[in-house]
């Protein structure tokens, strides 16, 4: 690949990481690859393409022998994905001022778990190979350490770790800074 289309490809890869600042507020969320339209279209398809060979039992017994299994099929795809979908129904929360800092996530059957810390006192980590995923990102205060975007893929917990450590970085000055007045 040409240098120039892998920086293209690399400019527009970043600009949907599936997370988002808005003020001083990050939510963080797993990545849809199959939206509720496309799933509506797979579905869809799937259930034709099982239903083709079908056709040629049309008017034979083992039209409905094979019938139930072939729904089943389909119904099972359907629950795989619905399944999937709702164990990515995770969204992580962080939310920064010069004298707190909030992490807030809700996992798939809505369980909560926060953290609320002093942000001067934040480190940032990107483990490299220490822990359950290749560049694992932790945020680390008041000897509790704990983990954010461990459903990003590589890529993203890298670029994650630079945004956040600028919005850190901005944070802190703005602490220390009312702090000395």
């Amino acid at each position: 690949m040409p240098q120039h289309s892998f920086l293209l490809a690399q400019h527009l890869y970043l600009e949907v990481m599936p997370y988002q600042w808005t003020d001083q507020t990050l939510t963080v969320w797993p990545h849809r690859s199959l939206p509720a339209r496309g799933f509506v279209w797979f579905i869809g398809a799937t259930a034709v393409l099982f239903t083709l060979p079908l056709l040629a039992q049309l008017g034979s017994p083992a039209l409905w022998v094979l019938l139930p299994f072939l729904t089943a099929a389909v119904a099972a795809v359907w629950y795989a994905l619905q399944r999937n979908n709702r164990d990515r129904a995770i969204v992580e929360t962080l939310t920064l001022s010069p004298t707190e800092l909030s992490l807030t996530r809700t996992g798939p059957k809505a369980q909560v778990q926060h953290w609320l810390t002093n942000p001067y006192w934040v480190h940032l980590t990107l483990h490299k190979t220490a822990g359950p995923v290749p560049n694992y990102l932790t945020l680390r205060a008041n000897g509790r350490e704990v983990e954010l975007g461990a459903f990003l893929t590589e890529p993203e917990r890298i670029a994650l770790k630079a945004d956040l450590e600028s919005q850190l970085h901005k944070v802190k000055q703005i602490a220390y800074f009312e702090q000395s007045e």
